[in-house]
């Protein structure tokens, strides 16, 4: 079948303005109009007796060329088909449509529901050219009589489907025609006139398979594959006879004859369309019999489309949907984006491992339990070197159920895409100490060894200190309590000493990252965020609340941003930890690999978008600090532990904010990288991480390895190795010098950050003065 059955091609149309003469409200119209149409009829009769591509001679040409003689064109779209959109593999995330349509060929329909609708709807569709003239005149003469009757043919009926759904789809509801309700003459004489058109271009087989796969059955049910599957839960192909002639008469009044709702009528119907078909000689009298003795029944399998109903990962499905509605390349308005999504049939293939997925959706749904205090959790996995999102979860459920958290924004992602578009997500949450390490990669970048000793127990920077600060934004913030805030705290005592670099990132000390930042240009800092992709996850805006940046810098001039006091997206710190396990190699994230039209031809999607962020060698000395943090450091405390040492080459960061509401543990192996989170995703989220009771366990307070650390190992420990845990290269030894990696030697950090002391007015939002970021956490 070369040609589309949807008429997406230009097929000739009369248009002819409504005449109110030919209002057949008025007695006069219902006379003139019977005059007219039979005239027309008996023009037409000769050379619609037989299908229109036989007719032949004059007098049938000149039938064709009167209403040739009616000018203009009708472009028609395809008829609206699912979208769907798939996992990596090829499993089934969800279905979008605007319309529940699902398009099969002739040959996967059964022959019952072929023979049932010609039977009741168009006895003589294999006969006639479009238009059947001898029910037209059947159906004049009875509706003058005062019974009214219709008379159009399936291939009629398929033209004004195809029309109303052109109409429906460019928005124009209004304007579509339906028989008994707003058909006017005009209106008839334009549909006969497509109707001999259509016979004209494809042959009917193709035509029967049009009509059966546009066709209205239910508000949840267009065409046949779609009815077959919501009334009995099964496909066009396998319909019983009772099933098949149960839909063909529904066709005629879906509401009327809706076995669901009206199964006496609906029974009536079907074995109205069993009666035609067996005195058509369709089926036998032994089938006819068996038929209209079977009870009406159905199976119903519910409608369920949009990323509310995916089979999985339902915010990585709107996600991706975001990303489509998002991307001019499918259309340069919103709306048609969204017809295009919504109604074009798409195939969208995916980065997501359902395999992965499944554990990471298990993970976080474990994590807070039952959940009444809507504490959140998440997961959010990429491939380093490609940026291929592998899963993406959280612990809340897209539409209300009883006893569940339920969200529909997305905790893993920015509010808006990098052009100011809706992404619907949170925006993220404060790192904490998960920015640590982008310090500690400039350190190595200006050539520093990570065994260098540093005076850790400096607690005080005050306004006039002198910060080496080469970026044209100037540096905000102090920490002084003899000047309106509070000095740097660490969340233990013991650590404010002299210690090396490495030793102070694996304890995730806050005077030990303040000190080696002192001896660094903070716009040295700068560059190495700004390389790896790191960016706030809130719109930026002006004193109006016009948004002056969707996607700004997190400013590492503003010294609360050392120890993590911008919200920021999991995903923005997963792709970024992706950096440093590609040898310094940034690819930016993607969720889409391919997306076909119903044609099967490609549209535009998603490649990998990679550039060299970070000297390898300073990839290679922040992953070997990063083992140290699990082997030694303030994540060797997570249970069940994973390590270099004694799992697989694995590297990580720990991380807590200032009120232990937002906790993380960000590693990575070579093979995979993932953002473990869970906190509070509330409002302003700032309910403070403490005296509450997680999962069926009191907590004083939480902190980056207690509960987004097992999070993150058992996901790891499950996921990782499939994806590649290879050893992470060395680093140079200039980088190492000095002595080996310090074991702690100061008492194991305690659960119960210190709250720090009340900070003063003017230390709110970044300004990065003590109350900022991990100020006073440790983690």
């Amino acid at each position: 079948m070369t040609e589309s059955l949807a008429l997406a091609g230009k097929v000739e149309n009369m248009v002819t303005r409504k005449n109110p003469i030919f209002d057949t409200a008025t007695t006069l119209g219902k006379i003139l109009g019977f005059l007219g149409v039979s005239a027309i009829c008996g023009v037409l009769v000769a050379g619609l007796l037989v299908p229109a591509a036989a007719v032949s001679g004059s007098a049938a040409s000149g039938s064709i060329q009167f209403f040739d003689t009616l000018p203009a064109e009708l472009q028609v779209d395809p008829p609206s088909q699912n979208t769907t959109i798939l996992a990596k593999d090829g499993t089934p995330i969800a279905s979008i449509y605007a319309e529940n349509r699902t398009k099969v060929p002739l040959d996967q329909m059964s022959p019952f529901i072929k023979d049932a609708v010609i039977a009741i709807e168009d006895s003589r569709f294999y006969e006639h050219g479009g238009i059947d003239t001898t029910g037209i005149m059947r159906a004049i003469v009875s509706t003058a009589r005062g019974n009214k009757q219709g008379a159009s043919t399936i291939t009629q009926q398929y033209v004004n489907n195809v029309i109303n759904e052109s109409l429906v789809a460019s928005g124009k509801d209004e304007d579509v025609k339906l028989n008994g309700l707003n058909k006017g003459v005009g209106d008839k004489l334009r549909e006969m006139k497509l109707a001999i058109a259509l016979e004209k271009k494809f042959s009917k087989e193709q035509i029967l398979e049009g009509y059966l796969n546009i066709v209205f059955f239910n508000r949840d049910a267009y065409g046949i594959e779609a009815a077959s599957k919501f009334f009995f839960s099964t496909t066009a192909k396998d319909l019983t006879l009772p099933q098949a002639a149960l839909l063909a008469g529904l066709v005629n009044s879906p509401s009327a004859f809706d076995p669901i709702t009206n199964p006496d009528n609906s029974k009536k119907r079907r074995d109205l369309v069993l009666a035609a078909m067996v005195n058509q000689g369709k089926i036998s009298q032994a089938e006819y019999d068996e038929a209209v003795a079977t009870p009406v029944t159905t199976k119903v399998t519910p409608a369920r489309q949009g990323c509310a109903y995916a089979t999985m990962a339902p915010y990585f499905c709107d996600y991706v949907l975001h990303l489509l509605l998002n991307n001019p390349a499918y259309g340069e308005t919103s709306d048609e984006r969204e017809k295009r999504v919504m109604r074009g049939g798409l195939t969208i293939r995916t980065t997501l491992d359902p395999t992965a997925q499944t554990v990471a959706q298990q993970q976080v749904d474990g994590t807070a339990g039952a959940n009444p205090d809507k504490w959140g959790a998440s997961i959010v996995s990429v491939q380093p070197g490609t940026g291929q999102i592998v899963s993406m979860a959280q612990n809340t459920v897209w539409l209300p159920q009883e006893g569940k958290f339920d969200q529909t924004q997305n905790f893993n992602v920015d509010v808006l895409d990098a052009e100011g578009n809706d992404l619907n997500g949170i925006g993220g949450f404060q790192p904490g100490s998960t920015m640590k390490p982008f310090t500690f990669a400039e350190w190595l970048n200006e050539g520093k060894s990570m065994n260098t000793t540093i005076n850790a127990s400096v607690r005080r920077y005050p306004q006039n200190f002198r910060w080496r600060n080469t970026c044209p934004a100037p540096t905000v913030g102090w920490y002084d309590a003899t000047n309106g805030t509070f000095d740097l705290q660490n969340s233990d005592e013991g650590y404010y000493r002299n210690m090396t670099v490495l030793y102070g990132l694996m304890n995730s000390i806050n005077t030990a990252t303040f000190a080696s930042a002192a001896q660094l240009d903070l716009c040295g800092i700068q560059g190495i965020v700004d390389a790896t992709g790191i960016h706030g996850g809130l719109p930026a805006r002006d004193d109006t609340g016009k948004i002056t940046d969707p996607n700004p810098k997190v400013p590492m001039t503003t010294l609360g941003n050392l120890i993590g006091s911008t919200q920021t997206a999991p995903l923005t710190m997963a792709t970024a930890f992706a950096t440093f396990a590609a040898d310094g190699k940034y690819c930016a994230p993607i969720a889409i690999t391919s997306v076909k039209d119903q044609s099967g031809a490609d549209l535009p999607a998603q490649s990998s978008n990679c550039k060299d962020a970070v000297k390898p060698e300073v990839a290679r000395g922040v992953a070997y600090a990063m083992q140290e943090v699990l082997n030694a450091g303030s994540g060797s405390l997570i249970r069940p532990a994973l390590s270099t040492r004694n799992n697989f080459p694995v590297a990580a960061k720990t991380g807590t904010n200032d009120t232990n509401g937002s906790t993380w543990v960000v590693g990575y192996t070579t093979g995979l990288a993932t953002a473990s989170w869970f906190g509070d995703p509330l409002g302003d989220q700032k309910r403070p991480g403490r005296n509450l009771t997680v999962n069926g366990k009191f907590y004083q307070s939480i902190d980056g390895y207690m509960i987004a650390g097992p999070q993150f190992t058992n996901y790891m420990l499950a996921v990782a190795p499939a994806y590649g845990t290879n050893p992470f290269q060395a680093p140079p030894s200039n980088l190492l010098g000095g002595p080996a990696p310090q074991r702690s030697t100061a008492p194991a950090p305690t659960q119960n950050n210190p709250a720090p002391p009340a900070p003063p007015t003017n230390t709110g939002g970044n300004s990065g003065n003590g109350g900022n970021g991990n100020g006073p956490g440790k983690d």
